[in-house]
């Protein structure tokens, strides 16, 4: 059989056509019971407000023979006023609420029935009319109980699947309008991040552009440059790094070695920044000079316990850096690069640059952060989407299901 396709406003409409001779009736039913229960237990209130108010008379005459039991016979009358107090029909009947009233109902009248065996006998030969009258109201209460807990268990529980589903639709209904609410914030959230996507995207052309003018080009050549130097400087002075380590060790802990705190320091650069090293040296590199003639005196002595092999490749470029003008060219070459470095660095034009790309920068990181919460709260946004849309389906599922049991028919949900 191929199912019948409903909206879930559809299905409700079309199920209260279907089910209304079977629920109506019932419906009117358990209106007219909770009305007979209600009657009852008021008069079995005021039964009870009866006994209530003759044995306060009574209590009030001071009689010894009677005094005990118009006391007794005036508290189990408010006890059983009480609990009936707390009894309340639902104002919106549906099958929990109904039979819960009825389950309550029932309860309360076994217990006082359990009171009435155990009291009233105690109570004789005294007020012997009074307990008639309450006997009878008591009586009648419990067979219009007993008829509502038999409706309940036997007629009324039929529409428990039909109420059910109508629960069910209504918790479904109201899914959807919150995945509808949340799909139409999506939306919103999603224009929203777009709209600072492209400011973001804008801003960053204007950025490639600053970074495009020619003064920004040249300081991308030289900073390039610098970095060519640096690793012609690390590449002369590869064989070294290990005789320099050992130097400053020697001058911290070993006791100086001859060295003094400028050239330690020196070293130290050499070692971590070869290209800040080489421009902070007078022409010729004499501090250098000085450093290398001590680390020769120094592997002479053995006192750098240096292996043979960087030993000998350490002298090599000892005398080579010695010897040759190999430095004194690099050097010439460093000082000229970092100077017109730092002289485009402190230019007019240089200035008004990097202000310009500051304040674009921090403009995107605004944009940024603000896109950043707007992906966070779509994500939230989505988990909760999703979990509705889970519940939504499972609540469907309950739906069908219900509807195939209780009319046997088939039908599915959009």
């Amino acid at each position: 059989m191929t199912p019948t396709t409903f909206t879930t406003n559809d299905l409700k409409a079309w199920l209260e056509t279907e089910t209304g001779s079977i629920l109506n009736p019932v419906q009117a039913q358990a209106q007219k019971y909770s009305d007979e229960t209600q009657t009852a237990l008021q008069n079995l209130s005021d039964a009870s407000k009866m006994l209530f108010d003759n044995s306060q008379k009574e209590i009030e005459k001071r009689n010894a023979k009677v005094y005990n039991r118009a006391r007794a016979l005036n508290k189990l009358a408010n006890i059983f006023m009480e609990r009936i107090k707390k009894l309340k029909a639902p104002e919106q009947i549906s099958f929990d609420n109904f039979s819960v009233f009825a389950s309550e109902t029932q309860k309360t009248l076994t217990v006082i029935e359990i009171d009435i065996k155990n009291w009233f006998p105690r109570i004789s030969p005294f007020f012997i009319m009074d307990r008639r009258k309450f006997l009878t109201t008591y009586e009648k209460t419990k067979m219009t109980v007993n008829s509502l807990t038999d409706f309940v268990n036997k007629d009324y529980i039929k529409s428990k699947t039909l109420e059910k589903t109508y629960q069910l639709i209504d918790e479904l209904q109201s899914f959807e309008e919150q995945i509808a609410a949340i799909e139409a914030e999506q939306a919103n959230l999603q224009n929203e991040r777009l709209l600072l996507e492209k400011e973001i995207d804008a801003l960053q052309q204007r950025a490639t552009q600053v970074k495009g003018n020619d003064t920004l080009k040249e300081l991308n050549r030289l900073d390039a440059e610098v970095d060519a130097l640096s690793d012609e400087l690390k590449q002369t002075l590869r064989h070294l790094q290990k005789p320099f380590l050992k130097m400053q060790a020697l001058a911290t802990f070993g006791g100086g070695g001859g060295i003094t705190p400028d050239e330690l320091k020196m070293i130290g650069l050499y070692m971590d920044n070869p290209f800040e090293a080489i421009v902070a040296e007078q022409a010729g590199c004499p501090v250098l000079n000085q450093i290398l003639e001590k680390l020769l005196d120094l592997m002479a002595e053995n006192k750098l316990k240096l292996k043979s092999d960087k030993k000998r490749k350490a002298k090599q470029d000892v005398d080579e850096i010695l010897k040759s003008d190999t430095l004194t060219d690099l050097h010439k070459r460093c000082v000229e690069v970092f100077t017109l470095k730092e002289k485009l660095l402190t230019s007019k034009e240089m200035e008004e640059a990097t202000q310009h790309l500051s304040l674009l920068k921090e403009q995107m990181e605004t944009l940024r952060i603000r896109r950043d919460s707007i992906e966070a709260d779509e994500k939230m946004k989505e988990n909760q989407r999703q979990d509705l849309l889970d519940r939504a389906r499972h609540l469907k599922s309950s739906v069908e299901a219900n509807v195939l049991s209780f009319m046997g028919r088939q039908v599915q949900l959009q």
